[in-house]
């Protein structure tokens, strides 16, 4: 096989996605200069991005004088340097002409509705001297007509070479060799072909692997990164990409230099910051989605990884791979809006509580630390015990208020064994059961507060729901409240990921809902709280 088989390396670009591009200068030249011994033909320093100062740690970089004065004295061999640019996000103007700059090269990267204005940039950027890659995102969205197209329009611009860019990781071996197929018949052969690849399957390596050895007589080039570090599931191992290429196509590239860059730097960044392979990537590459739902979706964390799947199988498909945020909020709560007739549930629940003081029990870590105050409570006032969305263990509970997909699939088996297998459970409707039924079930969309950032909280669902059905005094023990430095429930696992965030929010929501009761319902806190609105 005669053709050329080059190897482009991305960890200070694609890399920095891990940890802000914030390497520390030492470690980025290190890096830059292991790639160079190991004798890789493209190293990728970084981003430009005129939204971005100037900082010598850090690898996105508002102009190519900037990238000057991270590298200034470096060598750089026989290594090709290149810099990345998002299209739209660094002005031509920032750009100094090639010879006078560290960069021999640019890579323009942009999704497929943007072709035609991006690869007008890149001719601006061919005649300052520089090599110019145009980057396909999301090759998978083209269809063949539009491979075609974007081949007619490349070859008018001639860029030195054009990438697939497996943007998601949606990508197996026979759908790349059918897009590469297309465009290796239709660009000039002058051009090279390049790919790069992305983990969400576990196939970034096995598809860099079949990119290399499909038959072309052009020159190709494969992207990779050290340790696979990089965006979302991460990349192809730049060290397996070298034996392999070494091995099959007889190149002499020292991959030791390459495991000594990862011992000396990438490795304390992934002990960290760990990247690769996971269920979010792998729940977001099955839907053919753009991550953000699912790291939304999972955010909230109300949601079974089955009612997930149910809701990014319904996205529209224009939808999928541009997220968008009022999108997401609108179809998750949509789909959490399972209206119901409660009206039975709520009169037999009036008639069980009639007359009852009624002590709500949370999850914050007062329950555990203040448990005597709690026990007093329970002695002094015999109320009925509703504990929130989790089976206690320290105290005997009527009821279980459920709101929760997610935790309800946890109590299940939290009950088996525990002190409250017997407790009845009152679920909101957007919680389904297996098997069976709950004992009451209570209109979802009538206790969720839709003008709030976060509709669905637990506590005033239940004080909502508490008013309905007549109750005239509530205590309130293990509703501590939000910190964002310390940990919010005695059962970290509970945490949702973005309480810390909205820890101020939140404690003012609830803070303001209970002053909003206005005699509806007397409060006493049993356990300390940030919800009370006096000292």
């Amino acid at each position: 096989m005669n053709k050329t088989v080059e190897l482009l390396d991305c960890t200070l670009r694609d890399g920095g996605y891990v940890n802000d591009w914030q390497f520390g200068h030492d470690k980025i030249l290190e890096i830059f200069s292991r790639l160079v011994s190991a004798g890789v033909e493209y190293i990728e320093i970084g981003f430009l991005d005129a939204r971005r100062s100037f900082d010598i740690d850090r690898t996105i970089m508002p102009n190519t004088q900037a990238a000057d004065q991270i590298f200034a004295d470096v060598d750089k061999g026989a290594a090709t340097v290149l810099a990345m640019i998002d299209y739209g996000t660094c002005p031509i103007e920032n750009l100094a002409p090639c010879d006078e700059t560290f960069i021999d090269g640019i890579r323009v990267i942009f999704k497929e509705h943007k072709m035609y204005d991006a690869l007008e940039f890149c001719r601006r950027v061919k005649a300052l001297g520089y090599k110019v890659f145009a980057q396909m995102v999301s090759v998978t969205t083209y269809t063949d007509e539009a491979l075609v197209e974007y081949a007619r329009a490349v070859n008018d611009v001639r860029p030195f070479a054009t990438s697939m860019v497996d943007t998601y990781g949606l990508l197996d071996d026979a759908q790349l060799l059918h897009i590469f197929d297309i465009l290796d018949r239709n660009v000039a052969q002058s051009i090279r072909l390049g790919f790069h690849a992305h983990n969400n399957f576990q196939l970034g390596y096995a598809n860099a692997r079949a990119f290399l050895d499909h038959d072309t007589p052009r020159g190709v080039l494969v992207d990779g990164t050290l340790y696979g570090m990089g965006k979302s599931a991460g990349n192809a191992p730049l060290e397996l990409l070298m034996l392999y290429m070494n091995e099959r196509f007889g190149k002499n590239y020292d991959a030791s230099q390459a495991l000594e860059a990862i011992d000396n730097v990438i490795l304390d960044i992934y002990r960290r910051q760990y990247w690769g392979y996971n269920l979010f990537f792998y729940l977001s590459a099955a839907a053919r989605c753009h991550p953000n739902y699912v790291s939304y979706l999972m955010a909230r964390r109300t949601l079974s990884v089955k009612q997930i799947v149910t809701i990014l199988n319904g996205i529209e498909p224009d939808k999928k791979l541009l997220y968008d945020s009022n999108y997401a909020e609108k179809i998750y709560l949509e789909y959490q809006s399972i209206e119901c007739d409660d009206a039975a549930a709520l009169k037999k629940l009036r008639a069980e509580l009639d007359g009852r003081d009624v002590l709500l029990i949370g999850p914050g870590n007062n329950i555990k630390r203040q448990r005597s105050r709690v026990r007093a409570a329970l002695k002094k006032a015999a109320p009925i015990v509703i504990a929130v969305n989790y089976a206690p263990t320290d105290f005997t509970v009527d009821y279980i208020f459920l709101t929760n997909a997610k935790r309800g699939t946890q109590l299940q088996y939290d009950l088996h064994g525990n002190r409250n297998a017997a407790a009845k459970i009152i679920a909101t409707s957007n919680v389904t059961k297996a098997e069976g039924s709950f004992d009451y079930v209570l209109n979802y969309g009538s206790l969720i507060d839709r003008d709030a950032e976060i509709i669905d909280n637990s506590l005033v669902m239940l004080l909502k729901a508490m008013i309905k059905i007549g109750v005239r005094k509530i205590f309130l023990a293990g509703f501590d409240g939000y910190s964002k430095r310390a940990d919010n429930h005695f059962d970290v696992s509970r945490e949702y990921g973005f309480v810390k965030a909205k820890a101020e929010y939140l404690n003012c929501y609830v803070r303001d809902f209970l002053a909003m009761l206005d005699g509806a319902l007397e409060i006493e806190f049993v356990t300390d709280s940030r919800y009370r609105t006096t000292a």
